[in-house]
């Protein structure tokens, strides 16, 4: 069963300013839940890093409460809170002449004492973190030689290696390629499942957070911060007032982002699966309004994908027009609009 390892009541964060102290949010109450892939979305300067900072510790709160697995955490001792949360920072790790088991094996250092020296439960368990992260391959490489992919996962195995029940991530993605964006973002929930950790994290990845996310914590300045899961932020209307700026619109339709074109017609479109999703953004990117509700004077069938039919258009007179490629399509489709003007 799912737990609250973290449970935040009438939570206040900010900072000290030159005169007074800076409110950054206020009345935050919310639970995190082990098991599950936490991501706070917000724009730049809204105050995501205070709030992480904040729940890490790294800063005081201002006010109200955070009990992490049982305690608050003004009563840890700094010891006691390396053995409950750990962090893994934005920042590259530019480290030189270490391993990567040298690197993970830091990891131990809240029970090793003084020296360091790792014992043989210690050794097992770096192992068993490096093969969470599936880097075996790497274990003996130096670190300064590898990619910011194979870094970014070094240090989620150190922190895997810390044994901590919370672990808490600064933009994890911030430094990747799309491919590794997406890789590193299926890696977190694999081991919020695998581990039964409670995993949060900060991102700027809008639409992986969305698909991968279990909960969403959207963040602003006018509403503080909103939480759910993605699907009941996007029914109750959250992503949609939350992107609502120039530009960006939330598509109900699809679950995902897209750019807020000026439309000069519309079209009926009925299908289903990829080729209907493809052929309505292709018709939406040249300004055409296609769904399945509009009204129009001709409609377009896409069928499945494995239908072979190409796209049928059925004008209101006159014969059907069979186009094997959007390309085509698209062609027929504005010639019959500009007829229809």
């Amino acid at each position: 069963m799912k737990q609250n390892t973290i449970l935040i009541k009438d939570l206040s964060i900010g900072y000290p300013g030159k005169s007074d102290v800076k409110i950054v949010a206020d009345h935050i109450n919310a639970g995190i839940n082990s098991g599950e892939l936490t991501c706070l979305l917000g724009a730049n300067g809204v105050g995501k890093s205070t709030l992480l900072r904040t729940l890490s510790a790294f800063q005081p709160k201002l006010g109200g409460e955070i009990n992490i697995a049982g305690k608050e955490i003004d009563d840890y001792t700094d010891k006691e809170l390396s053995t409950v949360i750990s962090v893994v920072l934005t920042e590259k790790c530019d480290v030189r002449n270490m391993t990567v088991t040298e690197l993970v094996g830091l990891g131990r250092s809240p029970y090793t004492g003084f020296w360091g020296n790792l014992r043989g439960e210690d050794k097992r368990v770096v192992e068993h973190s490096i093969s969470l992260v599936k880097i075996e391959n790497l274990a003996h490489r130096m670190v300064h030689t590898l990619s910011d992919g194979e870094r970014q996962k070094v240090m989620i195995a150190k922190a895997l290696a810390q044994e901590t029940p919370v672990v808490f991530l600064d933009e994890p993605t911030a430094f990747l390629d799309f491919p590794s964006k997406v890789e590193m973002m299926q890696l977190l929930h694999q081991l919020s499942r695998q581990t039964d950790k409670t995993i949060f994290l900060s991102t700027h990845d809008l639409e992986l957070a969305l698909q991968i996310a279990d909960k969403i914590w959207l963040m602003d300045k006018a509403n503080g911060v909103t939480i759910g899961t993605p699907e009941d932020l996007s029914l109750n209307g959250s992503l949609s007032r939350f992107f609502a700026r120039k530009g960006i619109v939330f598509d109900l339709e699809t679950g995902l982002f897209r750019v807020d074109n000026e439309y000069t017609a519309q079209v009926r479109l009925v299908g289903h699966g990829q080729k209907y999703a493809m052929a309505r953004k292709a018709l939406q990117r040249n300004g055409i309004l296609a769904n399945r509700n509009v009204e129009s004077e001709f409609y377009i069938e896409t069928g499945d994908l494995n239908s072979g039919n190409g796209f049928v258009i059925h004008p209101l007179q006159g014969e059907t027009i069979h186009t094997g490629t959007i390309e085509e399509m698209l062609k027929e489709v504005v010639s019959l609009t500009m007829a229809g003007d």
